[in-house]
Order: structure tokens, then C-alpha cells, then sequence
């Protein structure tokens, strides 16, 4: 889900490169063209084809998840501390390394372990903190048949954080702070560096709630998908300041 041209421009200090082509959704789906901004090209934000086909595909693919950890911890254990086999895996190992992206979104939804999108839930940052990024590779195929080059992408997914496992679910997206962004899309970071930003978000500063199952056909859009249906998964409570509060005893009083 994510925001108009001029707000997305504005966050991640770019141009869209096709902005008649781009159409804000509330239900990305495999398949679906997206916004993304590349290590390649950090000043446009570009559309592509969301689920990757490797470069060396014979046909097209839909790869939208790439895990960190590759095939190591395939119990998805969330204490896992292990290597990011991410690096190895024969679709991912090239784009980690060179094809890096930022991949906007107002939130995401998220199924249960079991019910899957039969219990949707819909994940924010709070505060109002969008649009914020994925972390994401992409990859560039030709079409054997047509010779017509697809660019795709995947969003790295990491283990479930405390909120996460709370819906409950074992994986989530990784989500880059702004301060990791450009860390992220910097081509010259050593693989090192870029593998240590692949890690569960904060879930102190997330929350999520219910919605209605519908979000699950691919073909479904629009802003009553996200409509809660039940409570947020952890309180929220606003607190209101007094305008006329003021500090006393220190020179002047002054409205804080």
C-alpha cells in the first residue's frame, strides 16, 4: 500500500521515472507493478513487476519473499543468530551483493501461521510514520520468446519480532529505518555491512489489527481492505499537553 507521486517523491528525495504508469493499491500482490528506488538509480523511483525472476530464469518466476537466512533455520526460530544464507542462494547471491532496493509501503498485511490470509491483519509504524521502505533486490530477465526484458523484485523477510509472533506468525519484512536506507543502497558496501541491516524491526514502535479476509483475492483493491474489524493488537494511548503548561524558576517562563 502506498502513498501519491509528489509524497513519495518528496520522502525518498526522487523523481519518478513513469508517474502515468503509477497507480497507488491497497493490495500489492505477485505479479503487480510497484514503486521501488535501486542502488542503481538512488535519484528515480521506478515500477516494477513485484516477485523476482532471476536473470538466468527460462521462464518467468515469482520469487516475492527471499529469506535471510536462506535455507538455514528452517524451524523459523526467532532466537536464530545464524549465518544469512541469503548470500548463497543461487537467485539472490548477485542481486544482494548489486541490486539493492527500497521498496515504499504504508503497511503490510500479514496472515496468521495457520489461517493464513483467512485472518489478515494489517501492520504499521506508529506515529504515522509513512511511507517507510523494505529492504529489496531486483533482477532483470528476458523473455526467450518475445526478448522483452521484465524487471522484477523481492522483499527480504527476517524473523518474526514480538508483535509479529503475537498475530501469531513466523516471518516479517525487513523494514529499514531512513538512516539504514541510504547504507542500504550505498553499491560500495562491503557485504558484510549490508547483511547486518537484515534484522526484525523494532516491534516497539509497530502495531497491527484486523481485517476483513477479502484482502486475499489478488484482484481485490481499494481503502475498505483496510478497515479494521476487531482491536489494535497492543493499546495505543494519546496523551493531550496543555498549550498554557509552563517551566517556572528558570529566568523567564517559557510555553513548552
Amino acid at each position: 500500500m502506498v502513498q501519491q507521486v509528489e509524497a513519495l517523491e518528496k520522502r525518498f528525495n526522487a523523481v519518478f521515472d513513469t508517474p502515468e504508469l503509477y497507480t497507488p493499491g491497497y493490495n500489492i500482490s505477485p505479479g503487480k507493478l510497484a514503486p521501488v528506488i535501486t542502488s542503481e538509480h538512488p535519484e528515480k523511483i521506478q515500477l516494477m513487476r513485484f516477485g523476482l525472476t532471476p536473470f538466468w530464469a527460462k521462464k518467468a518466476m515469482y520469487l516475492f519473499n527471499a529469506r535471510t537466512e536462506g535455507d538455514n533455520n528452517k524451524e523459523n526460530n526467532p532466537n536464530y543468530k545464524g549465518g544469512k544464507g541469503i548470500a548463497q542462494k543461487p537467485a539472490f547471491r548477485k542481486p544482494i551483493r548489486s541490486q539493492r532496493c527500497l521498496v515504499p509501503a504504508d503497511a503490510f498485511i500479514e496472515g496468521t501461521t495457520k489461517e493464513r490470509l483467512n485472518k489478515p491483519f494489517l501492520v504499521y509504524l506508529k506515529d504515522k510514520v509513512r511511507p517507510f521502505s523494505f529492504a529489496g533486490i531486483w533482477d532483470t530477465w528476458q523473455d526467450p520468446v518475445s526478448n522483452e526484458l521484465m524487471h522484477s523484485f523481492a522483499i527480504i523477510t527476517t524473523v518474526a519480532n514480538m508483535l509479529i509472533q503475537q498475530l501469531p506468525h513466523h516471518r516479517s519484512p525487513v523494514i529499514l529505518s531512513p538512516n539504514q536506507e541510504a547504507k542500504w543502497l550505498r553499491q560500495e558496501a562491503p557485504l558484510a555491512d549490508v547483511l547486518r541491516l537484515l534484522k526484525p524491526y523494532d516491534s516497539d514502535l509497530m502495531n497491527a489489527y484486523p481485517i476483513a479476509p477479502k484482502i486475499k483475492s489478488p484482484q481485490a483493491d481499494g481503502k475498505d481492505l483496510i478497515k479494521p474489524t476487531g482491536q489494535r493488537i497492543l493499546p495505543e494511548n494519546s496523551f493531550s499537553i496543555s498549550k498554557d503548561l509552563r517551566l517556572k524558576g528558570m529566568g523567564n517562563p517559557r510555553k513548552r
